[in-house]
């Protein structure tokens, strides 16, 4: 297949090995200009010490750095987590809804910078192709895309050492980790290596933000997190911009052993995958998240809200966080967080996170109703007849069983007629 006519490509850059040696890769193939693009969502500055200078060394034209972390938390971490949304019952999707964001501002560069393409290092099995091409799709369709892995013959890291050293690559060649990861604010995964075999436990040197729960301290600390409408807006009583919120919270349940989880997942692609993540932080905010909607949501809304929940953290996990459907989603969750307001206070201990208390002006639990006369609230008389409608359905079909003579299938056996040896 011919490969198509590019000028001037953006991708979606790291530093690492295989983004290291696309750049000249995509030289080479395409005749092309390169500009690297890294997004800044809390991997840890020390990915961002001489990236530009490596980016440059590499062939690109130009390496643009943008520093990502307070709308990160702000407009995809705190929504996600209003949703309560989950996959497979486990993962807090950290790594999901950081790709539309990261595409979002492949975009907007390629189109500040005149580009005609986009591209990325995402290997044609996983699902983060998938997420980056939804995103590209929907924010421009008319940018070509260039995913090399789908392309190349480089298929080890041995391959793509040698495309380095012949092409005059600034690599550092360290041992490689049995793991690949993947990093961000929200948390850290760890795919590979003696996790392929699902049979097999995570050493415990693998985990890098977490202690064990076994090794945390023997006393239990208490957090308190403050929301309005939804939103984390205080710690402990300090007011603090979303990404400190996020921050100041994983550095709490990393202490404490908080956040970790092992999952054999089903990939958008079709096979499953086993993953373990640290979630220290975002596992601390679900929990008071859903606490404070305990007080605050009716019961229809809340257990609604529940069932969206699955559909919504498909979406992310699928990439489709641009989709019509994600958006309007959206709309409906925050218009269920406007009275999501209180705190929450949860005690953190050995891996556990306990509720110890919570308060909104807006909970739905009230205990003073409990002293007013009885036809102010609730009279116990109306239970009967709330009782024969709720039950309706289940007397006709009781009636329509033992009608001429018969018996309903629940009716316990005639015990009469057993005799005793």
């Amino acid at each position: 297949m011919s490969k198509p006519a590019v000028e001037k490509v953006v991708l979606a850059y790291s530093g690492g090995l295989d983004t290291s040696v696309i750049v000249p890769w995509l030289r080479e193939n395409y005749g092309c200009e390169v500009i690297c693009f890294c997004a800044n969502i809390g991997q840890g500055d020390h990915e961002f010490e001489g990236l530009e200078e490596k980016g440059l060394a590499s062939g690109a034209s130009k390496v643009i750095i943008e520093d990502l972390r307070h709308e990160f938390a702000k407009d995809f971490l705190f929504p996600m987590m209003q949703a309560g949304a989950i996959y497979e019952r486990q993962y807090l999707l950290g790594t999901s809804v950081a790709r539309p964001l990261i595409a979002k501002w492949q975009v907007a560069v390629a189109e500040a910078e005149g580009a005609d393409a986009v591209a990325h290092g995402c290997t044609g099995k996983g699902n983060d192709q998938v997420r980056f091409e939804l995103t590209y799709k929907a924010l421009n369709p008319t940018l070509k895309v260039i995913a090399p892995w789908r392309e190349w013959d480089i298929r080890s890291r041995e391959d793509a050492l040698a495309y380095a050293r012949a092409h005059h690559v600034p690599v550092t060649q360290t041992e490689k980790s049995i793991y690949s990861r993947d990093a961000n604010m929200w948390h850290l995964s760890h795919e590979g290596g003696i996790l392929e075999d699902p049979a097999n436990e995570p050493e415990e040197s693998m985990f890098q933000l977490s202690v064990s729960p076994e090794n945390a301290p023997d006393e239990a600390e208490i957090v308190e997190i403050t929301f309005d409408k939804g939103v984390p807006v205080a710690v402990n009583g300090i007011q603090l911009p979303p990404a400190a919120v996020v921050e100041t919270v994983n550095k709490l349940g990393s202490k404490h052993g908080i956040g970790r989880i092992d999952l054999v997942e089903n990939r958008l692609v079709g096979m499953k995958s086993r993953g373990v993540y640290e979630t220290p932080g975002g596992t601390i905010l679900y929990a008071a998240h859903r606490e404070l909607e305990s007080l605050c949501l009716d019961r229809e809304t809340l257990h609604f809200k529940q069932q969206m929940a699955l559909r919504y953290a498909e979406m992310t996990y699928f990439g489709m966080w641009y989709h019509t459907l994600r958006e309007s989603l959206q709309a409906f969750i925050d218009e269920t967080q406007k009275t999501v307001s209180g705190w929450v206070k949860l005690k953190l201990y050995k891996g556990n996170v306990i509720v110890a208390g919570r308060y909104s002006p807006h909970s739905l639990y009230r205990e003073d109703f409990a002293t007013f006369g009885q036809e102010d609230v609730y009279d116990q008389a109306d239970a009967e007849g709330f009782i024969t409608l709720f039950g309706l359905q289940m007397k006709v079909k009781a009636m329509m069983e033992v009608s001429d003579g018969g018996r309903t299938h629940y009716a316990s056996p005639d015990y009469s007629k057993f005799k005793r040896d």
